[in-house]
């Protein structure tokens, strides 16, 4: 089978696909606008399909044939083999600037970091895969997943039984995600081992005893001892974490008053924090508990922490991400895949997938024409752009890894 000619014969419906998506881009767990097209756009094809309870997901189970009864298999274990391909289909709260025909029509939402494209190739993927339905040794999993920005929507499909979907556990289980920047268009990249970090949220509320602001001494202000414990906390995070330990702590919301001369009752903020490693973890949770309560506790003000254990830490299979840049540089040439040399600081929720299922989560350049990879805005930012380019090829990248990967598990 030439899937790379499958793929490339669906260019124009899948970049129409793709427009249609970005044009109409919806956040969170509930995705009905998304979820009707990709039910249309898989329309026809012999899959058997269901959808989320607890939110607007697609599951589609396309049962291979190639040589295997429908109730059972010939892999190494006896078994019918199973791979499961993810692909996420939720926007961003961003205000699109990018200037391109197909721009959001939606103010204040964007998919700034891909999914439209994401969803798409997997589209594209379950028409090739369907149409080579017969020579598949086993079952493919489409998992269309929303929730992927903040929302864990992939827990809720675990939860709902995707990684089932199929009649028995996922054999291993592979996500592609677009870059904007990062690395040249086209190239596939990855790392075994840790490929992203592990999210936390850290939540602070600081109560005071709000007042005049010509009369501080009579009130208990909580916003300086906010302003202290955002100060502490990056200052203690360079004594507490070994220095060859990654480790990422940002503040990105502080809110406190109504007006200038009125001392406020509360001030509060949150952060994300990522690292790499559980003990590290730990070390960092207990730091902020630690710090914040401290600080608090020297302004006489009292403080509320909340510490928001998010996503685990997403880690490639070694022998997972061996096959795919092997499936990468067989189908685009030998050059294709770029091994990272240090994980990225980000955070996936792919990460629970593979919590459970030995996989692989492999980045693709798609670097718009015209921009730079050392310059060009990244995902997230409402000047990021994706080329359609890079369709056909996602496609045909996770058609592979799901044939090939049956056909190593069948007659493993």
């Amino acid at each position: 089978m030439n899937l790379l000619a499958d793929a490339s014969a669906l260019a124009d419906e899948l970049a129409d696909l793709r427009h249609r998506l970005h044009r109409r881009p919806e956040l969170g767990l509930q995705l009905p606008a998304t979820q009707e097209t990709v039910l249309e756009a898989l329309a026809g094809l012999p899959l058997e399909i269901t959808t989320g309870t607890t939110s607007t997901s697609v599951t589609a189970v396309l049962r291979g044939g190639a040589g295997l009864a429908a109730d059972g298999g010939t892999g190494a274990a006896g078994r019918r083999p199973v791979v499961l391909l993810r692909g996420d289909m939720d926007a961003l709260p961003v205000h699109e600037e990018a200037d391109v025909p197909f721009r959001s029509e939606v103010d204040g939402r964007m998919h700034a970091c891909g999914h439209d494209l994401h969803t798409a190739m997997l589209v594209g993927a379950a028409r090739i895969l369907s149409r080579h339905r017969a020579d598949l040794a086993g079952d493919v999993v489409l998992m269309f997943q929303p929730g992927e920005e903040g929302y864990d929507g992939a827990g809720h499909m675990i939860a709902e039984g995707v990684l089932d979907a199929a009649g028995r556990r996922a054999d291993a289980a592979f996500a592609l995600h677009v870059m904007s920047n990062l690395t040249p268009r086209g190239t596939v990249v990855g790392r075994s081992g840790p490929i992203m970090a592990a999210s936390d949220g850290l939540f602070v509320t600081v109560r005071g005893r709000g007042g005049h602001g010509s009369s501080p001494h009579v009130a208990a202000d909580p916003v300086p001892a906010a302003c202290e414990m955002v100060t502490a906390l990056h200052a203690r995070m360079t004594r507490v974490v070994d220095a060859f330990a990654p480790a990422v702590l940002t503040v990105g919301t502080f809110h406190a008053g109504t007006q200038r001369n009125i001392i406020p009752d509360t001030a509060t903020f949150e952060a994300t924090i990522r690292t790499f490693d559980p003990a590290v973890r730990e070390v960092v949770r207990q730091m902020c508990e630690e710090v914040c309560t401290g600080v608090a506790l020297a302004h006489g003000v009292t403080a509320e922490v909340r510490y928001a254990q998010e996503y685990p830490v997403t880690v490639n299979d070694v022998a997972e991400t061996e096959f795919a840049f092997g499936v990468a540089d067989d189908l685009f040439g030998s050059r294709t895949s770029v091994r990272l040399p240090n994980p990225i600081a980000g955070s996936e929720d792919f990460s629970r997938v593979l919590a459970q299922v030995p996989g692989a989560m492999l980045f693709v350049g798609a670097l718009a024409p015209g921009r730079d990879v050392a310059t060009a805005p990244s995902n997230h930012s409402p000047l990021a752009a994706f080329d359609d380019s890079v369709l056909p090829q996602g496609a045909a990248f996770y058609a592979a890894l799901a044939q090939r990967r049956l056909t190593s598990l069948a007659t493993g």
